[in-house]
């Protein structure tokens, strides 16, 4: 018979993740995510956004060498639900997601960055789901780059639950991006890409 979720109809984590990578063979536009158990679709992301994340790229890549601020990978998150996430960025060490799939196990990532889009569940999934998942497997960093509000918000200190610290700086401001990442974010280029 199965246990009580699999009887519930709740998507194991290898099914999700058979049922993703036939999406994305289907329609390469379609980007599916698992948060609390429930099936998401992931935006495509535009120009801005993706100049957004080039930007954040050189400065991740100035302030350490060995650093790579990985675009494209799926992050495994949730502990209790097997959840998983396609940040837009993942910054972790030069190599570290090496024969791991399209998936990968969350450790040793330092950062983990969304940029939002203008679509209708933003504010359900970057700013309420993307931060408990990521905490829960302990990234130590969560950067939001929300082009809605025109504002960075950084996250950090997770307990396993939520994110401890929070800061939140309009755009123009600069931001210290704890360790490990432990640079000063200085935002004032994001104010050529509102939006």
């Amino acid at each position: 018979m199965g246990s009580a979720e699999e009887r519930a109809g709740v998507l194991r984590q290898d099914e999700f993740e058979d049922l993703a990578r036939h999406a994305a063979q289907t329609n390469k536009a379609l980007r599916l995510e698992h948060l609390n158990g429930k099936l998401g679709v992931k935006p495509v992301p535009d120009g801005d956004h993706e100049t957004i994340i080039e930007w954040l790229s050189r400065l991740c890549i100035q302030a350490r060498t060995d650093w790579w601020l990985a675009t494209g990978i799926g992050l495994r998150v949730e502990k209790y639900r097997g959840g998983n996430a396609r940040p837009d960025g993942v910054l972790a060490p030069s190599g570290a997601f090496a024969g791991q799939g399209e998936w990968a196990e969350s450790e040793g990532v330092f950062m983990a960055v969304e940029v939002t889009s203008f679509d209708s569940d933003t504010n359900r999934r970057d700013r309420v789901e993307k931060p408990a998942a990521y905490a829960a497997v302990d990234i130590p960093v969560y950067l939001l780059i929300d082009r809605q509000k025109g504002e960075v918000r950084v996250h950090s200190e997770p307990d396993g639950v939520r994110y401890q610290q929070v800061v939140t700086v309009p755009y123009g401001k600069s931001v210290l991006l704890p360790d490990p990442v432990g640079f000063e974010l200085d935002t004032e280029d994001l104010k050529n890409w509102i939006g």
